[in-house]
C-alpha cells in the first residue's frame, strides 16, 4: 500500500554563490525565512515592501540531507513530490538532475527509484530569480498587462499579484510553499478518479470511472460511507453506486451541509496497493441560463432551485504564502458565513487555494466561483506556455472538482473585457491565442476532466466571442461607476444586472492595523508611508471626494478612517440592497473585496489582520436571508444642488422584503417617521407574507411634511418577537442632518453589552483599546432607548463608541 511522508524538517536555504546556509521552514518561502531568521526587517513595516524588492533579484537554494524511512527501501517505487515550487526550479538528488520547475500552479513529480540511498540523500532545490526572468522576457517579447503590475508578469505562471496590483505591493517572493513529499509506492498506482453524478427522485447514483496511471481500467474496490460514517455500500468494480433517499448539500442559508466519504482501493490480486478518498456532497450544482423578458438569466441553480449569490471575491490571504494557514483560512471563511455569505470568488489574479480553503467552503457552505489563473494581460501561446498550462489545468480540475462547494470554473479576470477593447492588444495574433486558450483548449480540457461542472470563458461576459461582454441583461458585470467613475452611490439604482460579480468601494483599515506598519509621524493619510499602503493612486482622492458629499469633514486621523468605512458600508449598501429587491431580473451581488494580503488601503471587508470592517458587519444585515430594505428618495436625486430656486426633492420611500430561503416568510413590518432625538411622529405597521426565493415591494408612502434635516425614518421586520432586519434612513444628506448628542454609553453583563442612545444615533461604532471586540452586530444604526449586543470575541478594557453625530465634532 502507498506511504508518504512530509519531508518538512531540516531543509536550509541560503542565496546562491554565497556560502552560509541558514534553517528553513518548509512548506515556507525565502521572504519569511530571512524574516524569521532575523536578517531582514518586517516586509510590510512602513516603506519596506519597496526596500527589500531587489532581493529577488538573486538566485536562492534550498537543500535537505535525508534518510529513508523504513521500510522505504524495499518500495517498488519510489518518488519525490512538490506539491507547490515558486517558481523557477532545478532539482537535483545525490547530484542527479531530477528535473526543472517553470509554474507554481501545478504539482511536480519525479521518480527516484534507484536513485536515492537508504542514508543520507542529498536533495537541492535551486530558485533562480523571477525579476530577471520577466525582464528578460519582456525585452524579447513585451506583451503588457495591468498597469499595477511589473512589466513581464504574464510570461511567469507566477500569482500575477505578487508583482504589485492596485491593492497589492511588489513582493515576488519565492519558495517551496507547499509541501515537499516522499512517496513509496508499488508497482501500479491510481492515476484518475471521477465521479458524476445522476439525481432522480429519492435516488441519486455515482459514476466512477477509475483508471490506473497507464490510463487503463484496472480493478478497484469501492467504499461509501454516510456522513455519519455508517458504511453504506462496498463493491468490486462497480461503475455505479446507488444512494437511497439521499442527504442534499445546500450552500449557507438554504439548508445543510452533509458530506459523505468515497473511498477507492486499486487492487492488485485482490490486495489494495493504492488508495483515493475524498469527501463529497450530493447535490446538482449549475448556472441557468434563460431567456427572459430582459434578456437571459445567469443563475446558480442547486438542486433545481436558482439561488441568489451573496458573497465577495477572493484573494491571496497573504503576499507571503509562509505565514499562510489552515486555521487562518478557516477563521476567514467562517467570517463569511457568519455575515451570510453564500459565495466567494477566487479571483484570477492569485493562485488556485490549497485544499483546506475547499474543504472548509465544503463544511459552511460556501459556493466556489473559480478563476482560472489569468488576469488582467495578454498571454503568448507559445509551445512551452501551453504544455505548462495544459499541465496545470489537468492538476487543478482533477485536485478540485470532487469538491461539493465548486460551483463553476471561469476562464479568467476581465481579459475577455480588455481585448476586445484592445487594451494591451498590440497584435492580432494575441486576440487569436486569447479565443484558443479561453474558448478551446480550456472547455476542451473541462469536458474531458470535469464535464458536469459549468464554465464561464471570462468574468464578464455575455458568453464568449466578445459577444458584449459588459452587457447589463446577460451573463455578470463588473461595475465601477460607482468609485471609478465617481459617480453617486444611488447611481447603483438605474442598473438592473443579471449578475454582478465586482463592485467595490475602499477606505482604510482600522487605526490598529495602521499602527503594525506606521510611526506617529506617518498617521496622516497623505504622508509617504500612508501611501506607499495605497496602491491605487487616485483612491484617497475618490474616498476625500465622497467624504465631501457625504459627512462633515473629520478633525482626526481616526476618524477619517472611521468616516471612510462608513462610506464603503453604505456603498456597497446601496448596491446590494437594490439588485436583492430585484430578485429574479439580478441573481447575484458579489462585492469586491473579501480580504486583504498585506496593511492596506483597500477595497477589503475584513483587513489583514482579521478585523472586521464596517462594511463586513454590514454585510451580515444586507445579506440576512429575509431583508427589509427600503429605497428612499430626497436629496438623492441631486447629492449637490447648486439652484435652490428648482430643488425640490420628492419625499417619498418604499420598503422592500426580500427572502432568501425556501419558505415563505411572515412578518410585521413596522415603519415609524421620527424626529432627530429619537420621539415618535408617526407609526404604521402590517403583516406581510413573502414567498420563497423572491423579493416584495410594499406600497410608496408618501412624506410630504417631513423635514429632512431633523427627522428621519426608521423600519424593522419582526417575526417572533425577534428583529431579523432593521434599519434607517434619511433624505437629507448625512452632511446636513441636524443630530443630535446620543451620548453613547456602553454597560456590560456577561458576554452582552447594552447601547444606550439619548437620541438617533447612526453608523455606531463599539470598540474596545487595541480595536479587537467581535461582536455579533456593529456599526449600526439605533433609535434613541438601548440595544443588546453580543461579544463574540475579545476583551472589554477601554469600551468605547461613537457614531456619525462625532465626525467633525471631535474634541
Amino acid at each position: 500500500m502507498r506511504k508518504e511522508q512530509m519531508l518538512n524538517m531540516g531543509w536550509q536555504l541560503h542565496t546562491a554563490g554565497q556560502p552560509d546556509w541558514q534553517p528553513a521552514r518548509v512548506p515556507g518561502t525565502v521572504y519569511t525565512t530571512l524574516y524569521e531568521n532575523g536578517l531582514i526587517p518586517d516586509p510590510y513595516w512602513r516603506d519596506n515592501a519597496e526596500k527589500l524588492l531587489p532581493l529577488m533579484e538573486q538566485d536562492y537554494e534550498y537543500r535537505l540531507e535525508f534518510d529513508l524511512p523504513a521500510g522505504y527501501e524495499t518500495a517498488p517505487r519510489l518518488l519525490l513530490r512538490f506539491e507547490g515550487v515558486d517558481t523557477l526550479g532545478e532539482i537535483t538528488l545525490n547530484g542527479r538532475l531530477l528535473g526543472r520547475t517553470d509554474n507554481m500552479h501545478r504539482t511536480w513529480e519525479f521518480e527516484i527509484t534507484g536513485s536515492a540511498l537508504p542514508r543520507g540523500n542529498q536533495l537541492l532545490v535551486k530558485l533562480a530569480s523571477p525579476l530577471k526572468y520577466i525582464r528578460e522576457a519582456f525585452a524579447q517579447s513585451p506583451v503588457r498587462g495591468a498597469e499595477d503590475a511589473m512589466d513581464g508578469f504574464v510570461h511567469l505562471r507566477k500569482a500575477h499579484c505578487m508583482f504589485g496590483w492596485d491593492w497589492g505591493a511588489h513582493l515576488p517572493d519565492a519558495g517551496l510553499f507547499r509541501p515537499v513529499v516522499l512517496v513509496a509506492a508499488d508497482v501500479q498506482r491510481l492515476g484518475d478518479v471521477l465521479v458524476r453524478q445522476r439525481h432522480s427522485e429519492n435516488l441519486a447514483e455515482l459514476d466512477l470511472t477509475v483508471k490506473n496511471e497507464q490510463g487503463a481500467v484496472p480493478e478497484y474496490r469501492a467504499f461509501l460511507y454516510s456522513p455519519e460514517g455508517e458504511c453504506l455500500f462496498q463493491g468490486e468494480n462497480c461503475p455505479t453506486i446507488p444512494v437511497p433517499n439521499p442527504r442534499l448539500w445546500w450552500p449557507n442559508g438554504l439548508g445543510e451541509q452533509p458530506l459523505y466519504r468515497l473511498r477507492v482501493e486499486l487492487l492488485d490480486g485482490g490486495c489494495p496497493v493504492d488508495a483515493w478518498e475524498k469527501r463529497i456532497g450530493l447535490r446538482t450544482l449549475t448556472v441557468s441560463r434563460k431567456k427572459d423578458q430582459y434578456g437571459e438569466s445567469f443563475a446558480h441553480q442547486v438542486n433545481g432551485v436558482e439561488v441568489f449569490a451573496m458573497g465577495a471575491d477572493y484573494i491571496p490571504e497573504d503576499h507571503l504564502l509562509g505565514r499562510t494557514s489552515a486555521e487562518r483560512t478557516r477563521r476567514l471563511l467562517e467570517d463569511c458565513k457568519a455575515a451570510n455569505f453564500n459565495l466567494v470568488r477566487i479571483w484570477g489574479g492569485g493562485y488556485y487555494p490549497e485544499d483546506w480553503f475547499f474543504d472548509c467552503c465544503d463544511e459552511l457552505g460556501l459556493m466556489v466561483w473559480q478563476d482560472f489563473m489569468f488576469a488582467c494581460g495578454m498571454y503568448q501561446l507559445t509551445d512551452s506556455f501551453e504544455a505548462t498550462i495544459r499541465a496545470e489545468f489537468a492538476d487543478n480540475i482533477r485536485r478540485l472538482r470532487h469538491h461539493a462547494s465548486l460551483a463553476l470554473w471561469c476562464g479568467n479576470n476581465e481579459m475577455e473585457m480588455f481585448t476586445k477593447d484592445r487594451q494591451w492588444v498590440d497584435e492580432d495574433w494575441q486576440v487569436r491565442d486569447y479565443l484558443i486558450l479561453f474558448e478551446r483548449i480550456l472547455p476542451q480540457m473541462l469536458r474531458e476532466l470535469d464535464p458536469d461542472r459549468f464554465y464561464w470563458p471570462a468574468s464578464p461576459s455575455s458568453g464568449g466571442s466578445f459577444d458584449d461582454p459588459s452587457s447589463p441583461d446577460r451573463g455578470d458585470v463588473h461595475y465601477w461607476d460607482v468609485w471609478h467613475g465617481n459617480k453617486p452611490f444611488s447611481e447603483y439604482r438605474k442598473f438592473f444586472f443579471r449578475y454582478v460579480s465586482e463592485f467595490g468601494f475602499q477606505s482604510f483599515p482600522c487605526k490598529a492595523t495602521v499602527d503594525t506598519f506606521t510611526l506617529p509621524e506617518d498617521r496622516n493619510v497623505f504622508s509617504y508611508v500612508m501611501e506607499r499602503h495605497q496602491r491605487n493612486g487616485a483612491a484617497n482622492g475618490k474616498i476625500l471626494n465622497y467624504l465631501q458629499q457625504t459627512y462633515l469633514y473629520p478633525n482626526r486621523f481616526e476618524t477619517l478612517l472611521y468616516a471612510s468605512q462608513m462610506l464603503q458600508a453604505d456603498a456597497i449598501r446601496y448596491g446590494v440592497e437594490h439588485f436583492r429587491r430585484n430578485r429574479g431580473r439580478c441573481m447575484g451581488a458579489v462585492y469586491w473585496q473579501l480580504n486583504d494580503c498585506w496593511p492596506v488601503a483597500s477595497w477589503s471587508s475584513i483587513d489583514y489582520t482579521g478585523r472586521w470592517k464596517a462594511l463586513h458587519y454590514a454585510a451580515k444585515r444586507f445579506f440576512a436571508p429575509v431583508l427589509l430594505s427600503c429605497e428612499e428618495e430626497g436629496w438623492l436625486t441631486d447629492p449637490n444642488p447648486m439652484n435652490w430656486q428648482h430643488f425640490a426633492p420628492r419625499k417619498t420611500f418604499r420598503l422592500n422584503l426580500s427572502n432568501e430561503t425556501r419558505c415563505s416568510q411572515t412578518v410585521m413590518v413596522r415603519w415609524t417617521l421620527r424626529e432627530a432625538d429619537g420621539s415618535v411622529l408617526r407609526r404604521e405597521e402590517q403583516q406581510v407574507t413573502v414567498q420563497p426565493l423572491s423579493a416584495l415591494w410594499l406600497d410608496r408612502v408618501e412624506l410630504p411634511e417631513l423635514e429632512e434635516h431633523h427627522q428621519y425614518i426608521s423600519y424593522e421586520a419582526e417575526q417572533d418577537g425577534r428583529i431579523l432586519s432593521e434599519g434607517t434612513v434619511i433624505l437629507s444628506l448625512p452632511k446636513y442632518f441636524q443630530y443630535r448628542q446620543p451620548n453613547l454609553r456602553c454597560t456590560q453583563e456577561g458576554e452582552w453589552l447594552t447601547v444606550h442612545a439619548d437620541a438617533y444615533a447612526r453608523g455606531v461604532e463599539i470598540q474596545n483599546e487595541d480595536e479587537t471586540l467581535l461582536l455579533n452586530d456593529n456599526y449600526f444604526d439605533m433609535n434613541a432607548g438601548t440595544k443588546r449586543i453580543r461579544i463574540l470575541s475579545g476583551h472589554t478594557r477601554g469600551l468605547h463608541c461613537h457614531s456619525v453625530y462625532n465626525i467633525g465634532r471631535e474634541e
